[in-house]
């Protein structure tokens, strides 16, 4: 397997292949840019099928974070850390002290935090032995909310833009994945009067949301094709793809996933068929800004700064139309020029 050749990789500063026999380690760590301070990044907990399929993960998903620093105006790099292995049945406090080891032996280039597969309760396992962590309980704590509530106000703006309405109260939202993102999302959907229709590989997760917010429940593919206004992915990444992309009847997308498109080649689909598609490392920043409050963490100030999603959001779907240009092409080209002008005065 050649690292340098992979479509994903994009002159990425660093990569730490992490193996521990004892634990049963097996992690990859992802520096992509710390141009802007040091790299930034949750740490996902799957049992992939294959060693790369973990790196190309990795690769995506730490440039991703390099863009959304940029674009949430955090003095933060980006970075990502992916653990191979079954979330439910391989985590140890051996494992998770291993992997403390190897954060605290970059010194500082890289910071985890929780992503999917990962808790709080993981995370302070993972401090016994590093300080480079954040989303600690009794800190800025588990950044699911937050991120839930940047969602919340970028899927308004996005419907807004392209639907005319302030308010969500009747529109139609399909939220594919019922996890904690995406359970405080649809709180804040139902609190506004939306018609929620919620999926997810876990019953028990689907039943919680349509209890709780009087979701109605539909079927893993059924998700795609449902005549609604908007479709919500909070689950894994490349939901949106040559198969998907032509079942959907939304006009919007907005969502708390990482990594939404298969290709970038798709948000041009999506723009050819009056699709409009909200980048989803800007939609779903709120966590990585809510963490970076943590050292004096005040909520009412990280939530306004979190409020800011909606304005940065509305001037991309401004530019994406003037340049009639795809949205994620727009979100790319703002990211990048933020990290070349920061590169260029230092």
């Amino acid at each position: 397997m050649s690292v340098f050749n992979l479509k994903p990789f994009d002159d990425h500063e660093q990569i730490v292949f992490c193996s521990d026999a004892r634990s049963g380690l097996r992690a990859i760590i992802c520096i992509h840019d710390t141009t802007l301070g040091p790299a930034v990044g949750g740490c996902r907990m799957w049992e992939y099928n294959t060693d790369e399929g973990a790196l190309v993960d990795a690769l995506r998903l730490s440039r991703g974070m390099s863009y959304k620093n940029a674009m949430a105006g955090l003095k933060m790099g980006g970075g990502k850390s992916v653990i191979i292995g079954n979330a439910k049945t391989h985590k140890s406090e051996d494992l998770f002290r291993t992997f403390g080891r190897y954060i605290e032996s970059l010194s500082g280039r890289y910071i985890t935090a929780e992503d999917v597969g990962i808790t709080p309760a993981d995370m302070a396992i993972v401090n016994k032995e590093t300080n480079y962590v954040v989303g600690l309980e009794g800190k800025s704590g588990d950044p699911s909310p937050v991120t839930a509530y940047g969602v919340y106000k970028g899927l308004k703006a996005a419907v807004k833009y392209r639907l005319g309405a302030d308010s969500l109260d009747g529109i139609k939202i399909a939220v594919q994945g019922a996890g904690h993102v995406g359970h405080y999302l649809c709180r804040h959907l139902a609190d506004e009067g939306a018609k929620i229709f919620i999926t997810d590989i876990n019953q028990e997760a689907i039943d919680t949301v349509v209890d709780d917010c009087n979701a109605t429940a539909v079927d893993i593919n059924e998700i795609y094709t449902l005549d609604v206004d908007v479709y919500a992915p909070c689950a894994l990444g490349a939901t949106l793809n040559d198969d998907t992309i032509p079942r959907l009847k939304a006009k919007v997308i907005a969502g708390a996933a990482n990594n939404q498109l298969a290709e970038d080649r798709h948000g041009d689909e999506l723009k050819e068929r009056g699709i409009l598609y909200t980048p989803d490392y800007v939609i779903n920043a709120g966590g990585i800004i809510n963490v970076s409050f943590e050292d004096n963490y005040d909520k009412a100030v990280a939530l306004k700064k979190v409020d800011e999603i909606y304005d940065t959001l509305t001037e991309i779907f401004e530019q994406a139309d003037a340049q009639n240009k795809a949205t994620n092409v727009v979100a790319d080209l703002l990211a990048q020029k933020r990290i070349a002008d920061a590169k260029a005065a230092r």
